[in-house]
């Protein structure tokens, strides 16, 4: 078996952003939602369809967290505060701050934001993150109806909390405001990397969610009144994004090169020729490529469409491409 070496100038790397729908079925758009019994006050798990019926499947999650624990039943009488609100609101914060000694805040820091929403994408809708810019939701409650996006179109930095991307919720479309003006109202932030978005439940969108229920006596199932202002608003556009990274290799095939066949079958049971045209005309046919590491071992296999002719009268240039 013959074995060439790739050179360094043989071999380079290139990546590029793949764009696809987020929903089922390839669709950017979801236009029903439909909810499954049996939720909790942890989360509420938010179908495309009927989840009984064949091909619905989960699309995102809704929660609720208060930073004191109003909203929902503490988990130990004895324990006050102590509820899913409180564990969801410092879940949620860890998450995004990495501490707890930082709250939420859509205002610069200004103003503590005291309950949120969190809309969770199914990690099964995406492979990497959600791409900016492609968040269209619409929130309605009675004649009051706002359509919020991300603002990743309005500003030409991109922001950090921690080592997660950051883009703060607007009022807008496609990742642009609907009006410029001085001062901006931030609704929530998103954050693609993480694949969750967080709304202020107790700031300017209270026009567009009914209010939540604050009491301790009993479950509020706080996450059914966003998820009834999304399901009047009937429109979440999103789409999600990948990072393909690719190494192609350029394997380079001289006229001298590849030329024998070291297929045992054309030779007889005394050793000679049965083509003896393959004398002074040899002639191979290029159908794969291996690919071997120092110690010879075979790491991959490329394949050619068809058979590729090859003596010493011609010559080949076979790209490769591995994604990765």
């Amino acid at each position: 078996m013959s074995f060439v070496r790739y050179n360094t100038e043989d071999s380079v790397i290139s990546a590029e952003t793949v764009v696809r729908p987020m929903w089922t079925g390839n669709q950017s758009t979801l236009n029903s939602f439909s909810t499954a019994s049996g939720y909790t006050e942890y989360y509420l798990d938010v179908y495309n369809s009927n989840p009984s019926l064949t091909g619905s499947e989960l699309q995102f999650d809704i929660q609720y967290g208060h930073i004191a624990g109003s909203g929902s039943v503490a988990i130990n009488p004895l324990v006050r505060g102590y509820s899913p609100s409180r564990i969801i609101y410092g879940q949620y914060r860890n998450l995004v701050y990495g501490t707890e000694d930082t709250n939420f805040s859509f205002d610069g820091g200004t103003t503590t934001a005291q309950q949120i929403y969190i809309v969770n994408i199914s990690r099964a809708r995406y492979k990497e993150s959600i791409q900016p810019g492609s968040l269209n939701l619409t929130l309605s409650s009675g004649s009051a109806t706002i359509q919020l996006t991300d603002d990743s179109n309005t500003t030409s930095l991109t922001r950090f909390i921690g080592e997660n991307r950051v883009y703060y919720i607007i009022s807008g479309s496609n990742g642009n405001a609907y009006t410029s003006s001085a001062t901006t109202t931030y609704y929530g932030v998103m954050l693609p990397d993480l694949g969750f978005i967080v709304l202020n439940a107790s700031g300017s969108l209270t026009p567009y969610i009914q209010a939540a229920n604050l009491t301790t006596a009993s479950a509020q199932n706080n996450h059914l009144k966003l998820f009834t202002s999304i399901s009047s608003g009937s429109n979440f556009q999103l789409q999600s994004q990948e990072t393909v990274s690719s190494r192609f290799f350029f394997t380079r095939v001289k006229n001298g090169d590849f030329n024998y066949t070291t297929n045992p079958s054309i030779i007889d049971a005394n050793g000679n020729l049965l083509f003896t045209t393959l004398i002074n005309n040899p002639q191979t046919f290029i159908t794969t490529v291996g690919m071997y590491n120092d110690n010879n071992e075979l790491l991959a296999v490329a394949k050619l469409s068809k058979p590729l002719v090859k003596d010493f009268t011609k010559e080949a240039l076979i790209r490769i491409k591995l994604d990765y």
